[in-house]
């Protein structure tokens, strides 16, 4: 009986130390196929998730600010037309009657 448990805890040893070889074999794997695939999107040029998210807050940014100018631009129009308006119905009163702009 004490051979058979000896037996037993030495195949449980070899398992362990098999189990634990190939967990650690595993980790360096998954590394080395991460590190390729970075090398990989490196050479093609691709952008990282955080520069893609700097980017697009960059332009939303711009758009915003794009949206805010247009409302200006709109607004100093009407104002010009406006005051336009008025220059001309002021000169048109300025002038004598037969000389009116037509």
């Amino acid at each position: 009986m004490q051979t058979r448990s000896k037996i037993f805890d030495d195949i449980a040893k070899i398992t362990g130390g098999a189990i634990s070889t190939l967990s650690g074999l595993k980790l360096e794997i998954e590394s080395l196929v991460r590190q390729q695939i970075e090398k990989i999107l490196i050479d093609t040029d691709m952008v990282s998730r955080e520069e893609f998210k700097v980017v697009k807050a960059m332009a939303v940014k711009a758009r915003n600010q794009q949206d805010v100018l247009e409302e200006r631009i709109q607004k100093l129009e009407k104002n010009i037309k406006k005051k336009s308006s008025r220059k001309t119905k002021l000169d048109n009163k300025a002038l004598p009657k037969n000389k009116k702009k037509k």
